[in-house]
């Protein structure tokens, strides 16, 4: 790894870590900053980053802030973990390995996000008092500042992971027990089970159960492509959006907010 590939690669944990904060160009996505962290590699290094990039990303799923539970560091566990693959120098074979590095990395950055959080306190009371002196500048100063230790958060440790001798981490891979790693592996699958669960929760309601169920029964024909399966999702979807512009065909009249059900009562 030369030096351009470490200062590409501690940018993009710097961006990953600010739009942590910022959810504007998704750079936190484990699917981007690993692809991100791949692509600056290069060879077998993206194939291997965009696999595991994909299987955190459906880990990461349910992952939300919810009122004050701040959800497991998506950021510093793809960044971290595909730093720790691309070191590992196992390619594909090593995204399991992987995978199961970054679950406890994106619950161990669960207390550097409290410590940018604490120190974020003084900081918004600084915004208030130039706010209340009508200083705009100072104000975006601070507001620049608050994001600048967010980036740090993640930049700091990927920083640290780089110095690691390659070697070191292949023996420290390598001497993980068969037990430990199968172990992990299985418990992030079942977080991915449990991240579909919890979007498929906030999501369900009596129009969307029958495409879910539909969406089941069509990913079991085998003859069936993911790009058939996504031509037929968009065909659904513009069916339905016709049908919900012609909801007001009902019976009588009426209309429920329900186009499927307003057709059904035609009959």
């Amino acid at each position: 790894m030369n030096i351009i590939q470490m200062i590409l690669i501690v940018l993009i944990a710097f961006l990953a870590g600010c739009e942590g904060i910022l959810d504007e160009f998704q750079f936190h996505q484990p699917l981007v900053a690993c692809t991100l962290i791949g692509l600056v590699m290069g060879g077998d290094n993206l194939t291997a980053c965009v696999m595991l990039g994909g299987q955190l990303q459906m880990i990461a799923l349910g992952w939300a802030n919810v009122g004050a539970a701040v959800a497991p560091d998506a950021a510093l566990a793809a960044t971290a973990s595909a730093i720790i693959l691309v070191l590992g120098g196992q390619g594909v074979n090593g995204v399991s390995t992987a995978i199961a590095v970054a679950v406890p990395l994106a619950v161990a950055g669960l207390f550097l996000t409290m410590v940018c959080r604490t120190l974020s306190v003084p900081i918004v009371h600084r915004m208030d008092a130039e706010a209340a002196k009508g200083n705009i500048k100072g104000l975006e100063m601070w507001h620049l500042f608050g994001i600048l230790i967010q980036g740090l958060r993640i930049m700091i440790p990927c920083a640290a992971l780089l110095f690691i001798p390659a070697d070191v981490v292949q023996n420290a891979l390598n001497s993980m027990p068969a037990w430990l790693t199968d172990g992990m592996a299985i418990g992030g699958g079942m977080v991915v089970a449990v991240g579909y669960a919890m979007v498929i929760n906030m999501m369900a309601n009596k129009e969307v159960w029958p495409f879910f169920a539909l969406g089941f029964a069509l990913a079991a024909l085998s003859q069936l492509t993911l790009i058939a399966l996504g031509v037929i999702a968009v065909a659904l979807a513009l069916i339905y959006l016709q049908l919900s512009e012609n909801k007001g065909t009902g019976a009588g009249g009426s209309v429920s907010g329900d186009p499927l059900g307003d057709i059904l009562n035609d009959y």
